[in-house]
């Protein structure tokens, strides 16, 4: 009986026993089993597409992201993974899910609006924030400030944005979840400084308000505004977004200010349910996910400026992330429903202040 050695797939070396090419008979049988496994093995594996459908700042994050994911997929299961990517401003990302966009997941800036999608398109499960850890939230941020090189105007904290003559530049919350996050941190900073005064905030981003010459719609495009046309003294940021553009976009012409205390961005993910299930991709869609939680999706998440979750992620990348005093959403505010009800629904706080702000 003929003893046959086991191909060294990994190399892609085949062996034959010497004594098999004696008995041509067998060997044609050998490698017509040979041929026909190999033709089975491309027969089977295909591509799978997927739509991520994103904010702003996760370009490049989502990117990289694509590419590891892909790669381990594929050692997985044998098949391609080629995800695509949509980007804007987080609001304006929501409604365009909810108007038809055929996303498979959504990352998107903050829980409202992912609510919006299960609330009047009714294609993610209500109960999406408990599918993944941490709120299925695989990563965090913070707001800070982008000063040009040498801070010129001496803006060291929140207080300074309010000063006569500081040109602020900030997204639009109606459009913006990072305009929306840059909102709250202000009107929380006001708070914690004046013993939970209302007012007091009120009055003190309205001001702040008053010193924003431009809202662009999603955080990218106030990057640009700031970083590339030369458009006012300061941009509120997420944290990301500002060191992006210190270390890769333009290294030496600007630096960050991290204010006194700052608000925990938590931006979380889901599976769009019905999407999925209609084109045949939940299995990938929600390994997709999950893989962000994976060592190698938090080294990914941490060399793009988000800050990771797992405590190794987070110790490797430590140097990169200063301390910051942050408080949380449900700290300062409590709920996000009544968060965005109250702040930035039609006819809202943020609609108030604006529209008294750059009355003339």
């Amino acid at each position: 009986m003929i003893k046959l050695s086991r191909a060294l797939t990994q190399t892609n070396i085949l062996i034959i026993p010497i004594e098999i090419i004696d008995n041509m008979k067998t060997l044609t049988s050998f490698l017509t089993l040979i041929v026909l496994g190999f033709s089975i093995t491309l027969a089977s594996a295909k591509q799978i597409d997927l739509l991520n459908v994103s904010y702003d700042p996760t370009r490049e994050l989502y990117e990289d992201y694509n590419k590891v994911f892909a790669d381990y997929w594929k050692k997985q299961t044998g098949d391609d993974v080629v995800a695509h990517q949509s980007h804007g401003g987080s609001g304006k990302q929501a409604r365009a899910v909810i108007d038809g966009l055929a996303a498979d997941v959504v990352t998107l800036g903050l829980p409202p609006d992912i609510d919006a999608i299960v609330n009047n398109a009714h294609t993610i499960d209500p109960k999406w924030v408990t599918k993944y850890a941490d709120n299925s939230s695989p990563y965090t941020s913070t707001i800070v400030f982008l000063v040009r090189k040498g801070n010129p105007k001496g803006i060291k904290d929140w207080s300074d944005l309010v000063k006569p003559g500081i040109e602020v530049v900030t997204p639009n919350p109606k459009t913006s979840g990072g305009a929306r996050w840059n909102f709250l941190a202000a009107f929380g900073y006001e708070l914690n400084v004046s013993g939970h005064d209302k007012a007091k905030a009120t009055d003190f981003v309205k001001a702040l308000y008053g010193n924003v010459k431009v809202l662009d719609t999603g955080a990218r495009g106030s990057t640009v505004t700031f970083v590339e046309r030369g458009q006012g003294d300061v941009l509120i940021a997420w944290e990301n977004e500002a060191l992006l553009s210190t270390n890769k976009l333009t290294s030496g012409k600007f630096e960050i200010v991290y204010p006194s205390q700052s608000i925990l961005a938590e931006p979380p993910v889901a599976v769009v349910d019905a999407n999925v299930d209609k084109h045949g991709t939940r299995a990938v869609a929600e390994a997709y996910l999950k893989y962000l939680y994976s060592p190698e999706g938090q080294d990914v998440i941490a060399r793009n400026y988000y800050r990771p979750r797992t405590a190794d992620a987070l110790t490797k990348y430590a140097s990169q992330f200063p301390t910051i005093k942050l408080f949380t959403v449900a700290d300062a505010f409590g709920e996000w429903s009544k968060v965005q009800k109250d702040f930035f629904a039609d006819g809202g706080v943020f609609d108030q202040i604006y529209k008294s702000s750059t009355a003339k």
